[in-house]
């Protein structure tokens, strides 16, 4: 079982729910390219994210493998899907469509950008800069996650410069070249506006083994919010 991050995460991120997944199954936790501990390039979208995977896989000598990912990670999912048939038994994709979205994280970047890494002496400093661009404690302490010291000087892990100039790659389509007919699960927080009705029934057209789940009381950030609730859904269809 693959679980890919979204955009600013870590395989970091998913470390208590791949504990639970690894009760059953064999968990391979991706930090994706200009991500965490993975390798940094000016090459940046969904194809070449696809690529990494399906590589990942066939070098630890996995021919099948289930996934799951969450936003930016879901989209790299049902690429793989659709440019890599038979290689996903079963996916999951977290609350995220293949449509196009609207640039969303333009605060956040430049927020990001805002922060003189030569001039903090400490991660508390950091999020007083971010705090200006980005209110939420939670999100904040999320991105500061990919502060890191080198030699006593901070650095992101995250490659900040190639995310920013590529930021659009983000929003793009995923939209499938023909019908994938893998069971596929697509689950929403109820709270969230990424994943609308009207997408369900795009969803179905071009998923024809589709399951969609709603999680109530959870937003985007559904894993993190409803933790058990994700669990129990997410082992249900791969159970059945």
């Amino acid at each position: 079982m693959f679980i890919l991050h979204g955009l600013f995460g870590s395989s970091d991120n998913w470390i208590s729910l791949g504990r639970k997944f690894a009760e059953k199954y064999t968990v391979v936790l991706v930090d994706q390219r200009n991500h965490g501990q993975s390798p940094q390039s000016d090459e940046w979208d969904y194809q070449v994210m696809a690529s990494d995977i399906q590589q990942l896989a066939a070098k630890l000598g996995f021919d099948e493998i289930n996934l799951l990912g969450h936003s930016m990670g879901g989209k790299v999912g049902i690429t793989i899907a659709d440019k890599y048939p038979g290689l996903i038994k079963k996916l999951v994709v977290a609350d995220i469509a293949p449509k196009s979205y609207p640039i969303r994280h333009r605060m956040i970047i430049d927020g990001l950008l805002s922060i003189n890494l030569d001039l903090i002496d400490s991660r508390q400093e950091a999020d007083i800069q971010l705090e200006n661009y980005v209110p939420e404690p939670g999100i904040r302490q999320f991105l500061l996650k990919n502060l890191d010291r080198d030699n006593g000087n901070f650095k992101w892990k995250i490659n900040l410069e190639v995310i920013n100039n590529h930021l659009e790659n983000v929003g793009e389509a995923t939209l499938p070249s023909a019908e994938i007919s893998i069971p596929v699960l697509f689950i929403r927080g109820i709270n969230s506006d990424y994943v609308t009705d009207e997408d369900i029934m795009e969803i179905r057209t071009y998923f024809t083994n589709s399951t969609v789940e709603s999680i109530g009381n959870a937003g985007h950030w559904l894993h993190a919010e409803q933790p058990e609730a994700f669990v129990k859904t997410v082992l249900h269809f791969l159970e059945n």
